[in-house]
């Protein structure tokens, strides 16, 4: 590693060590590609109750940098000319259907890609272990209904994803994480990186942990996947894989054997022509294929992803332009703070890449100026079980800023002003936009922000990508 970085690498070891003591962390990796160089560390222990050490090898669940997978697969197929980005479903899946008659016909494979189709995204239904399981989730979907026009609004779009991987297996005639592992995990030769748990037996494996009275605690049930959801989150890598993934993204095509894999051209493609903007933890120009595009003050892009499942939370960015990239793997709920800090916030991208997020300071408003964004926001889901659920979080103005409750009642009702402790906040820093804020009304490194109808007025809150409308 050359010598230039050494310092902020041992600030990156600190903060990290200070992380896992303050957010109950039992376990690190980080990876980090820098000035050509490759940096791999563990910390902690992979399970407070069977202690291991965490190493460069030791496997995580990486949560949603899966669907970048499924995207990167998907480009393979757009490269051998079998599939065309912007092709509607259903020259691919005849019988798509959701709810809308219209969006069922025209929401293109690149909209599934850059979450602008604009369905009910977070359904999470569980259709068993078997091969057909991605194809009975899909089969499902006529129940979910449109929230926005195709191609118009960002948001956050977990069925999307699952419908690409339909598409995936019935181009290649393989079920999915067959085609993901011939097309892209065995030439890459990520051999650490698996879609089943019988498949890592032998592996060094992070076990799950919830924090429960500030401690770290093991949770079996924590581990889970759905079969039908694995399009979108449930690839277990180390970060040495992690590494490999993002220098062939880093780079020309070309396998370590130096086998062509795929376009140079293609991988660009991937990290370009964005969807609309928004905002999922931070701000984004917008999502390309797979990719979160985030914009910063130097006028360079970063690529970035990361996952989120219960117990294990992951972070993975590069800067292209800047030959960085960065990868981090934690085994708790807690794991959360630390990514906030590392991926969110700007830290990491100043010390290793020299860029850093587009400013924001926070403003307080004047009354007049937050009534238009208070009241209800709700928001809907569907469980593994199939059942329908709804989330409400309710603002109102308090010192300038929004401060909000959040609660499962679908008709928005909630506390009185005076009895209501808040659940989270917001801090304006330009129209629309707002930094996060925790319980203690303290900023806590994300970014939401609002969207307006044809007529002006506010209509939807966006926050970690998913759309609560305003319940006028």
């Amino acid at each position: 590693m050359p010598s230039g970085v050494d310092g902020a690498l041992s600030e990156l070891d600190a903060k990290i060590v200070r992380a896992m003591k303050d957010y109950a962390i039992p376990g690190v990796a980080v990876g980090v590609i820098t000035d050509g160089a490759e940096y791999i560390k563990g910390f902690g222990v992979t399970d407070v109750d069977y202690p291991a050490p965490v190493d460069g090898n030791t496997v995580f669940r990486i949560g949603s940098t899966t669907k970048t997978f499924t995207g990167t697969t998907m480009m393979r197929l757009v490269d051998e000319g079998k599939v065309d980005l912007d092709a509607p479903i259903r020259q691919y899946l005849p019988d798509f259907a959701v709810a809308d008659p219209g969006a069922s016909n025209v929401v293109t494979v690149r909209q599934l890609l850059n979450h602008t189709s604009g369905w009910l995204g977070d359904d999470l239904q569980d259709f068993g272990r078997g091969d057909d399981a991605i194809a009975r989730f899909v089969a499902s979907m006529t129940r979910l209904p449109q929230r926005t026009a195709p191609g118009t609004t960002f948001t956050y779009n977990n069925a999307g994803l699952v419908v690409a991987g339909r598409i995936i297996e019935v181009v290649t005639g393989l079920v999915y994480e067959d085609a993901v592992q011939k097309m892209l995990l065995d030439p890459l030769e990520l051999n650490h990186t698996r879609f089943f748990s019988d498949q890592i037996v032998g592996f060094n494996v992070a076990a799950s942990h919830n924090v429960v009275n500030g401690e770290a605690v093991v949770d079996n049930g924590f581990w889970y996947f759905p079969r039908s959801c694995n399009p979108t989150g449930s690839l277990i890598s180390n970060v040495r894989d992690q590494l490999r993934y993002a220098r062939f993204h880093l780079g020309d095509g070309t396998t370590p054997k130096a086998e062509r894999l795929m376009s140079k051209d293609s991988l660009v493609a991937m990290r370009s022509n964005p969807g609309p903007g928004g905002t999922l933890q931070v701000e984004l120009t917008g999502m390309g294929v797979s990719w979160m595009l985030r914009p910063t003050a130097e006028n360079e892009t970063v690529v970035q992803h990361g996952g989120t499942w219960s117990g294990q939370r992951s972070g993975f960015f590069m800067v292209p332009s800047r030959n960085f990239a960065m990868t981090v793997l934690t085994n708790s709920e807690g794991g959360s703070m630390l990514l906030a800090e590392l991926f969110a916030e700007d830290w990491s991208l100043r010390k290793f890449a020299g860029v850093s997020n587009l400013p924001a300071t926070p403003q307080k408003l004047s009354a007049a100026d937050l009534a238009p964004y208070e009241g209800g926001y709700a928001t809907d889901d569907i469980d593994q079980s199939g059942t329908l659920g709804t989330v409400v979080i309710n603002f109102r103005a308090q010192d300038g800023q929004l401060v909000g409750n959040m609660s499962d009642a679908p008709d928005g009702s909630y506390l009185p002003d005076e009895q209501a402790v808040p659940d989270l906040g917001l801090a304006f820093y330009k129209t629309d936009y707002g930094l996060d804020l925790g319980p203690d009304l303290k900023p806590v490194g994300t970014r939401s922000n609002f969207l307006r109808a044809a007529d002006g007025s506010v209509a939807w809150f966006s926050n970690h990508g998913r759309l609560y409308r305003h319940l006028l």
